[in-house]
C-alpha cells in the first residue's frame, strides 16, 4: 500500500479508552488513536522501538520512573526495553510509530 485513507481503517480498541487505526509499512506499525480523557496503559516495556506524536490533548508520560505531561507537538520516544506508562489527562489524538513492526497491541491482533 503507498497511499492510506487512515479514516477508512476499522478502529480497534486494545485498551478501554484508547482506540487505533492500524496499518504497516514493511519495518513499522502506525497507530492512530483516540484517546478519551481518563485512560491509561500501565507501566509495560516491549523489544520495540516506540515513537509518540502528540497531535490534540494532554498526556502524562513516564518512561523508566521520569515523568512529563505532553500536549500538541511533542513527540515522546520510548528506547527498546524501556518501561514506560501513560495517562490521558484530556482526550486525546496521538500518532504512535513502532519500529519493527507489531503483531498485536495489548493483545489485538493488528
Amino acid at each position: 500500500m503507498t497511499f492510506i485513507d487512515t479514516n477508512q481503517l476499522s478502529a480497534k480498541e486494545p485498551r478501554d479508552g484508547w482506540k487505533g487505526r492500524f496499518f504497516h509499512s514493511r519495518n513499522m506499525t502506525f497507530a492512530y488513536y483516540s484517546v478519551e480523557a481518563g485512560a491509561w496503559i500501565h507501566e509495560h516495556s516491549h523489544p520495540n522501538d516506540e515513537v509518540w506524536n502528540v497531535l490534540e490533548g494532554q498526556l502524562e508520560f513516564t518512561i523508566g520512573g521520569q515523568s512529563q505531561v505532553v500536549g500538541p507537538g511533542w513527540a515522546v520516544v520510548v528506547p527498546p526495553g524501556t518501561a514506560h506508562a501513560a495517562k490521558s489527562l484530556t482526550d486525546v489524538r496521538a500518532i504512535v510509530v513502532d519500529h519493527p513492526r507489531r503483531h498485536s497491541i495489548g493483545g489485538v491482533e493488528l
